[in-house]
């Protein structure tokens, strides 16, 4: 558990508060995103669903008493890919929570590289669905054409637009409208999630309760651009009315002031 009490930062956009350290791995041009093997298609399914699956519904049940909102509100996606996009306030529960939202579809998240880097743990993180950014110009068209892929077979692709993370933060960050290239393009639905902290007597640990909004779809008829910024809109829009659930404070965010 986070022992922090209070927490300055300066920037919004670029303050990174994660207790975990690790050396990021470079994802170059010989980074595989897709395996088609049937050895790989058996250990996606071994770790994601044999394994992860059960791990996430007790980890979240136990430790948050977590909760969903508003998940019908996936089924108007029925059988098309998605994305998700919410906000970034946990190290552990933030890879568990997007796959207890859309059970039983396939989610696949795209993280830092820092998630496929660890010792043993990052041989196993592809196999739950993570997607690294990539380092260069040539791996990230590998990158582009994966999360196509993932859409195209019917699965969700989740994204945390703040991008770091802040522990319990009750607030929503603000986040620039580049991650919403992919839905502008391919022209698929977004939901939004909003993770929000409500009291619980007894326990250590707020009740985390997931707030599902959407869908929103990208008109196609207007530019990429203008596409792009409508969904970022929107769904910024709706995390921030569902931010205003939290009614309890774990840790304190007081903005540090500037030297003069």
């Amino acid at each position: 558990m986070d022992k922090r009490k209070v927490i300055y930062y300066s920037d919004e956009l670029h303050d990174e508060f994660s207790v975990a350290q690790i050396e990021p791995r470079h994802i170059g041009s010989d980074y595989v995103y897709v395996h088609t093997s049937l050895f790989k298609r058996f250990t996606r399914f071994f770790w994601y669903r044999v394994v992860a699956t059960p791990i996430a519904f007790l980890y979240c049940k136990c430790v948050f008493g977590h909760r969903i909102k508003g998940a019908r509100k996936l089924k108007k996606a029925k059988g098309r890919g998605f994305f998700m996009y919410g906000n970034h306030t946990q190290d552990i529960a933030d890879a568990f929570i997007p796959s207890l939202v859309t059970f039983p579809t396939s989610v696949y998240v795209i993280v830092h590289p820092n998630n496929v880097s660890m010792p043993l743990l990052g041989r196993i993180t592809p196999s739950l669905g993570a997607l690294p950014i990539p380092d260069n110009v040539i791996a990230y068209r590998s990158f582009k054409e994966a999360i196509t892929t993932r859409i195209n077979e019917g699965h969700c692709v989740t994204v945390y637009p703040e991008a770091h993370i802040w522990p319990y933060y009750t607030g929503i960050r603000p986040f620039a409208d580049t991650s919403f290239d992919y839905p502008a393009k391919l022209g698929a639905p977004v939901f939004a999630f909003t993770n929000t902290y409500r009291k619980r007597r007894f326990f250590r640990h707020p009740r985390i309760v997931t707030c599902i909004d959407g869908p929103f779809c990208p008109d196609m008829e207007k530019t990429v651009r203008k596409r792009r910024r409508e969904l970022r809109d929107k769904v910024y829009d709706a995390m921030c009315r569902r931010a205003k659930l939290s009614d309890h404070v774990q840790i304190k965010y007081i903005r540090r002031e500037k030297e003069q």
